[in-house]
């Protein structure tokens, strides 16, 4: 394509592009930029609405720009595309997503927010998919299959140091590496799987532990969990928090489900808040760690797709769902619980302000809103919504 364009951005979208107007006046989505700044851009894709672009020089910077410290960025790793940003400019403009997705998407006006939670910004990822370059791992560029070393990862946890850097793994295309910050365990699994690999002592291809929200969780290669256990523990807390005070409402602890409930992590901080909970999982993996995370617990654990599930009566629901969102069949199985209290853990901010009109469309009306950085030096974040029924139970 190779156009260039000079022009002057003027926002921050949701994926963490800029937003800027091309001479003509087509909305250009700008990587690389920072509202407020002049810069020169090359095209890299054009639709009939809008075109994206990067920028490959900034003429006028704003005070939020600084130099990324890690040297992959310059070689193009995806894995971190804000960390040109100053911290606070960082959840500032989360933020300011967040609430601009919710305006606009779930059509809250004005949506209130929560302080946000602040995690340690450095040497926090404990779950890492790596590219195998001649046999070593190795990063992939923003939006791109191509790889780029791995040395030095700056947010990556210091025990998945060695697995990233001078180890041999064959003619594996792909390693999953993952550490229990907590724990001293580490995992590697190779994709295509079972393949011979050089690693430390004590690293296991199948599985590992991590204490997180008070409890010890086993996590397999192929379950999903949080990338670092003090996201999970905010997470647990917040979900905790507002299943105590519905507790209050009621008298005592109710009935609960987790829809997409993974390992089994809210299930098991609410059974153990006295909580009776139906815990509903598809991926198989996850929810066979599930049946040994909450063994002896009052949950009734049942593996299958959310959004065929038969919905029960219960008090409170709590939903975790991939960056998809609910939905609207998920949002109808809520409607069928009946529940007084919502709360969705979400992962995308515009899936999130999607389901907050939904819930809307069924009777829910936000009660808070929590930003939670869960990762710094990116665009991504996670966000805590409560939700009550207007008026009550159905």
């Amino acid at each position: 394509m190779n156009q260039k364009l000079e022009l002057r951005t003027t926002a921050m979208a949701s994926h963490g592009h800029a937003v800027g107007r091309a001479p003509d006046g087509k909305v250009v989505f700008v990587g690389g930029a920072l509202p407020g700044e002049l810069v020169r851009v090359e095209l890299t894709g054009d639709k009939s609405r809008y075109a994206t672009a990067r920028t490959t020089e900034v003429l006028d910077a704003s005070p939020d720009r600084v130099a990324p410290p890690c040297p992959h960025v310059a070689s193009g790793c995806g894995g971190c595309q804000w960390q040109h940003v100053t911290l606070p400019a960082q959840r500032r403009l989360k933020r300011q997503i967040v609430e601009e997705s919710l305006h606009r998407l779930g059509h809250l006006r004005p949506p209130q927010l929560e302080p946000t939670v602040e995690l340690a910004p450095w040497a926090y990822r404990t779950s890492l998919r790596a590219g195998v370059r001649d046999g070593r791992a190795a990063l992939r560029r923003l939006r791109s299959a191509d790889l780029v070393p791995a040395a030095g990862c700056l947010i990556a946890h210091p025990l998945l140091s060695d697995l990233l850097e001078g180890r041999r793994y064959g003619r594996a295309r792909e390693v999953i590496l993952r550490c229990g910050a907590n724990t001293g365990d580490r995992l590697v699994a190779t994709i295509p799987a079972r393949l011979a690999v050089q690693v430390p002592a004590g690293v296991r291809p199948d599985h590992l532990e991590e204490l997180a929200a008070g409890q010890r969780w086993r996590i397999s290669a192929k379950s999903f969990f949080q990338s670092r256990p003090d996201g999970v523990d905010a997470l647990a807390q917040l979900v905790s928090a507002a299943a105590h005070e519905l507790a209050f409402e009621l008298g005592k602890p109710g009935r609960a489900a987790d829809l997409y409930s993974g390992v089994g992590v809210f299930a098991g901080v609410l059974a153990h808040a006295g909580w009776s909970v139906v815990a509903v999982e598809g991926s198989a993996s996850a929810f066979d760690d599930s049946r040994v995370n909450l063994r002896g617990l009052e949950v009734e654990a049942t593996r299958g797709d959310v959004g065929r599930w038969t919905p029960e009566p219960v008090d409170m629901v709590v939903a975790d769902p991939s960056r998809d969102g609910l939905g609207r069949d998920a949002v109808a199985v809520i409607a069928g619980t009946g529940a007084r209290r919502v709360v969705l853990i979400s992962c995308d901010v515009a899936s999130l302000a999607r389901d907050a009109a939904l819930l809307g469309e069924i009777g829910y009306r936000v009660r808070s809103i929590t930003p939670v950085d869960l990762f710094p030096q990116t665009f991504h974040l996670e966000v805590v919504s409560v939700y009550d029924r207007a008026n009550g139970r159905p």
